[in-house]
């Protein structure tokens, strides 16, 4: 404060000029913020304080990164592509025998027609579906897949390496264009820069694979969009019928950019019917949003649904969808939940209404168990993190922190009833601000499946004692409640 007064002091009137300007605008972009009817009251307080808190750095900050602004265009763009895309014809369920909602009981009802609210799509029947939490076999599988395919294989991937895995993959993309695949690969123009300018890129693109970077950031760009709304969807689809999708970027699990983390542990799942065509919609939207092209076409056609296949759904959230519903949807399983639930992620800082319930249930006798990370790639996102741990444990929720490497795995389970695979973390840059997609499984065996592999996550975990968290030097609880502070921000 000493150096604005003495740099006002030293310019006279024009100090003076500046210093009014900048709290008009600031007092103008408060009282923006209080007008928003979507943002959060946590998220309105960060943002009010930041403002009010620091002069000129502040205003800068919420000028570039404030506002969920897709950019004008894309917008126009969305709009178009939704027209196209949200028709009855379009979605799995347009196929009568798809449709799945009175085969489910109470508590799938309620949570696939919230499902339905976040994204469009409803739960389909009739899907094969595979679990993995091993990369090399992740990759294999992919691979074997890519080879076998005829017609097409479109890739949506948040991080794409030139490692062993992803020139793996690139190398099966490059063998099936040359026999008249149509290989598209759409990659998140931050969490792939460096993949898009490596030669593994330039030798996919010249060997018939159409790689597009989506939602490119520069300081250009800066001026009518956000440069931190990112695609942090990790979707694969192959001739229509068959599709990935999960935690798993394309990289090995000892992830060069980050090594001293690893192994990066995630959960995939491959999928057979019908939900594998709303995955695909999802690819559709995306590329043409960065491509201005329209493969609405290769929707058009319904997916065979698989014998004795299970009911599931695709879980979609964006800057462009109604993002409070994906906390609603957490919320709703831990609401539903009877006796159980498990919830696994890599950055666990949820808005407060997600603790409260969490806390709720642990007090009304649901079995809670929240996995994470014992050492975190964020050491920020660890402190907030952690900021939350004490409402909790003295609820008694089970906290557990994975020693087995940077757990990746977004995963949660309901009774052994319910499951959902995703790649959305618990986190309000996931609710609010990222492209995510998962699936969730209206199956006991594919919920038993993915809760056994929640277990083996749990017996390479420490739990942590309530007594002795809140026997903790005062010092680290300063720290991590002030970082908590930063939760809505991050």
């Amino acid at each position: 404060m000493g150096e604005v007064l003495h740099l006002i002091d030293r310019h006279g009137l024009a100090g003076e000029l500046i210093l009014l300007g900048d709290f008009i605008l600031r007092l103008c972009l408060v009282i923006m913020i209080l007008a928003q009817q979507r943002r959060s009251p946590e998220s309105r307080i960060g943002w009010i304080l930041l403002l009010l808190g620091i002069p000129l750095l502040g205003t800068i900050i919420f000028l570039l990164v404030g506002e969920t602004r897709l950019g004008r265009l894309r917008i126009r763009r969305h709009r178009r592509i939704l027209e196209a895309l949200d028709r009855p014809d379009i979605h799995a369920d347009g196929d009568p025998d798809a449709r799945a909602h009175s085969e489910l009981d109470r508590r799938g009802s309620h949570l696939a027609r919230l499902a339905e609210q976040i994204s469009g799509g409803a739960p389909v029947r009739g899907n094969s579906l595979e679990l993995f939490g091993d990369t090399d076999e992740v990759i294999s599988r992919m691979e074997a897949d890519i080879d076998g395919a005829t017609e097409h294989c479109h890739f949506l991937f948040y991080i794409w390496l030139d490692d062993k895995a992803g020139t793996r993959i690139g190398e099966a993309l490059m063998r099936a264009a040359s026999r008249g695949v149509e290989c598209r690969v759409l990659v998140d123009g931050v969490g792939s820069k460096v993949f898009l300018k490596s030669s593994l890129c330039r030798h996919m693109r010249s060997g018939g694979v159409r790689v597009q970077a989506a939602l490119p950031a520069n300081a250009l760009r800066a001026i009518f969009a956000r440069l931190d709304l990112r695609n942090h969807r990790k979707i694969a689809v192959i001739d229509r019928e068959l599709a990935w999708t999960g935690s798993q970027n394309l990289a090995e699990a000892s992830f060069a950019p980050k090594p001293k983390y690893a192994p990066w542990v995630d959960c995939v799942v491959r999928i057979e019917g019908p939900v594998a065509k709303e995955l695909h919609l999802l690819f559709v939207e995306g590329w043409y949003l960065d491509t201005d092209e329209s493969l609405v076409d290769f929707l058009r056609e319904s997916v065979p649904l698989r014998e004795d296949g299970v009911i599931a759904q695709v879980v979609a959230s964006g800057p462009n969808f109604r993002n409070q519903a994906a906390t609603q949807l957490i919320q709703s399983c831990i609401h539903e939940a009877d006796r159980e639930i498990v919830l696994t992620t890599p950055y666990f800082v949820p808005d407060t209404a997600t603790i409260v319930n969490l806390a709720t249930a642990g007090r009304r006798g649901i079995d809670v168990t929240v996995v994470v990370p014992k050492r975190n790639d964020s050491h920020l996102v660890a402190l907030a993190s952690r900021a939350n741990y004490a409402p909790l444990l003295n609820a008694g929720v089970k906290i557990l922190e994975f020693e087995g490497g940077l757990l990746h795995a977004k995963t949660i389970t309901i009774d052994r009833q319910v499951g959902l695979v995703t790649s959305s973390n618990l986190d309000r840059r996931s609710f609010d601000l990222n492209f995510e997609a998962g699936v969730l499984v209206f199956d006991s065996d594919f919920a038993s499946n993915l809760r056994f592999l929640q277990q083996s996550y749990m017996d390479r975990s420490v739990k942590v004692s309530r007594d002795e968290w809140n026997r903790r030097h005062w010092a680290r609880t300063v720290v991590e409640n002030a970082a908590g502070l930063l939760s809505p921000l991050l």
